[in-house]
């Protein structure tokens, strides 16, 4: 029955995919919006209501460990993974806005959920700063988005404007089409979400796998697949904004929302266990700062690096398998990744933003 789950989820997952893609793109068009600021809204709250519904379900059942294993893993997952893939098939191109303000926004705030997790507890009044936090970054995105629909609109009325290009379905019968495609999809993504999370946590816990295991690795890669779906469907439509606005945004959303109204909600805050207060955190936040360089180096993610976030993906998941059975390799395997993978990485990251910006100088002169 576990199989059938798995099985099923992943179908509805794809055609979930499929039709909120499609009603994304029409919005976006309808409303003189861009692809990236419908994924970084509409596209990447919508991707991440399972996590929010996971978490307040953890919290209200007093699984905190699978509450803040779910965010964390969930972010981790989406940058490494999902990227990762994505920027495999194709390779993505990030936008102005997303090096300027999203992705700096991403890392501020993964920092600030380390600093609140510091003492052990999320608490109540914390978990209120974040989820303000939310609010206010919705309020700029609504306002670059009106921003955005006048220049459009404007460009559209200026003599010689193509009309092919400016021109969109801006009827309100095609706007409510759009969202109901919006809301179907979206409602596939949840379910089959759900059924792949019930048929994996079925099978890891008849493997004696640990809940924050569970939270950090199916749980949160489970509750990711409307984003994974989402996201590499854009890939191979050529939507790569809808593509890293959908992670980037997710990742805003997991820490401002889900972890800020857990902790509103929760009585007594959410509680962080030690394991992830010295690990998963600290992996979480240096993942969004890697973000950075990367998108900053030609403005995209290069297939090469596409396959250096997998890999650490997968290095991540062989430290917690290892970490739960406290496997012997696991000393060795630490040590070859802090003192060999981790600098070799930085080093070549690094490489390639000293060429980016020599690139960027000899260009200046040119121009």
């Amino acid at each position: 029955m576990a199989v059938v789950l798995i099985l099923l989820g992943l179908t509805v997952l794809t055609v979930g995919a499929e039709v909120l893609l499609r009603g994304a793109v029409g919005l976006a068009r309808a409303v003189g919006m861009s692809p990236l600021v419908i994924g970084l809204t509409v596209v990447a709250f919508g991707t991440s209501a399972p996590e929010l519904a996971v978490s307040l379900k953890a919290a209200a059942a007093g699984k905190a460990d699978i509450a803040l294993g779910n965010v964390v893993g969930s972010n981790t997952f989406n940058v490494l993974f999902i990227l990762g893939v994505s920027a495999l098939i194709v390779p993505l191109a990030a936008s102005r806005q997303l090096v300027r303000l999203d992705v700096p926004v991403m890392i501020v705030v993964s920092l600030l959920a380390w600093l609140f997790a510091a003492d052990g507890r999320v608490g109540r009044v914390e978990g209120i700063l974040l989820f303000s936090g939310l609010l206010a970054y919705t309020a700029w995105l609504v306002r670059l988005g009106r921003r955005e629909a006048v220049t459009i609109a404007n460009t559209a009325t200026e003599p010689g404007a193509p009309a092919a290009e400016t021109a969109a379905p801006n009827t309100l019968a095609h706007t409510l089409r759009m969202l109901v495609y919006i809301v179907v999809g979206l409602g596939c993504l949840i379910l089959g979400a759900r059924w792949l999370v019930d048929g994996a946590v079925s099978v890891a816990q008849a493997l004696g796998a640990s809940d924050l295991l569970i939270g950090l690795t199916i749980i949160a890669a489970g509750t990711s697949m409307p984003e994974v779906a989402t996201s590499i469907m854009a890939s191979i439509r050529g939507q790569r904004d809808i593509a890293i606005g959908n992670v980037v945004g997710s990742n805003i959303f997991n820490l401002l929302c889900v972890l800020g109204a857990t902790a509103t909600i929760a009585p007594d805050g959410v509680p962080v266990a030690p394991a992830a207060l010295r690990f998963d955190i600290p992996v979480m936040a240096a993942v969004a700062l890697a973000c950075l360089p990367i998108f900053f180096t030609g403005g995209r993610i290069a297939r090469w690096e596409a396959a250096l976030f997998l890999a650490y993906y997968a290095a991540y998941i062989v430290f917690l398998v290892l970490t739960a059975t406290r496997h012997a390799a696991l000393d060795n395997f630490s040590a070859a990744v802090l003192w060999f993978a981790v600098p070799l990485t930085v080093l070549g990251i690094g490489i390639s933003v000293l060429a980016s910006l020599r690139a960027k100088r000899s260009a200046a002169p040119a121009a």
